[in-house]
């Protein structure tokens, strides 16, 4: 569906990647308020920075959180999830994973594929795929450099974009010098990946979502290069 042209041109235009984010999670949400249609699009890929901030504070990694989707209290882990985020009944009586916070991103990612099924959005569809395939690539790489097996450690595997190849990029994550600059070499992917599925000029629903998404890696850039 088209978006009106006003709304999307007025907000403010994003920098290169390590450019300051012109405007908030919170500011972005609250324009959003009288959009029904596409907030619940644009909220799901808000979610998952919530969930980064809410899986970093309880791994004592961080002590400031700045949820947009979640209240405070489920993001510092006091009060339950939404239930969309629980998992399904034949998936919480599997076997436990052998790291606890993949259940909740394989929940996440199926929820976000479904919401964009239901939708139409295409964007969203091909981001979760995208997604899902690098964070399993990244899982595997690292399960085979300490001689696990790598199954273990995949999330939603029958989302992932089977096309997408990263041999190049594993490559030059893994020679990177530091863990700040491996993070950084993959927020670089990721950004050329929006790049090259922006429906630039469309004036849909999956242009505020690109924007969104654009939104979340400056400010995923900003905190891991310590700039807050």
């Amino acid at each position: 569906m088209t978006l009106d042209r006003y709304f999307i041109t007025s907000l403010p235009a994003l920098g290169d990647l390590g450019s300051v984010p012109p405007m908030g999670f919170a500011e972005l949400w609250e324009w959003l308020a009288d959009h029904r249609r596409i907030r619940p699009l644009a909220g799901a890929l808000l979610l998952m920075d919530d969930l980064r901030q809410r899986e970093s504070y309880l791994a004592g990694e961080i002590d400031y959180l700045e949820p947009t989707v979640l209240s405070l209290s489920q993001t510092l882990g006091r009060s339950p999830l939404p239930a969309y985020l629980e998992p399904e009944a034949d998936e919480a009586s599997s076997a436990p994973r052998r790291i606890a916070a993949d259940q909740l991103w394989e929940t996440y990612f199926r929820y976000t594929a479904q919401l964009a099924e239901a939708r139409k959005s295409l964007f969203l569809a091909a981001w979760v795929g995208h997604e899902v395939a690098l964070r399993n690539a990244v899982a595997a790489a690292r399960a085979e450099r300490l001689g696990l097996d790598p199954a273990g450690y995949l999330v939603a595997p029958e989302l992932a974009q089977t096309d997408d190849d990263f041999g190049s990029l594993l490559g030059e994550w893994a020679a990177t010098t530091s863990p700040l600059a491996g993070q950084q070499r993959l927020l670089q992917a990721k950004w050329a990946w929006i790049g090259a599925h922006d429906p630039h000029f469309t004036f849909d629903d999956d242009e505020l979502l690109v924007y969104t998404a654009r939104l979340i890696l400056l400010k995923q850039w900003q905190r891991i290069a310590g700039n807050e």
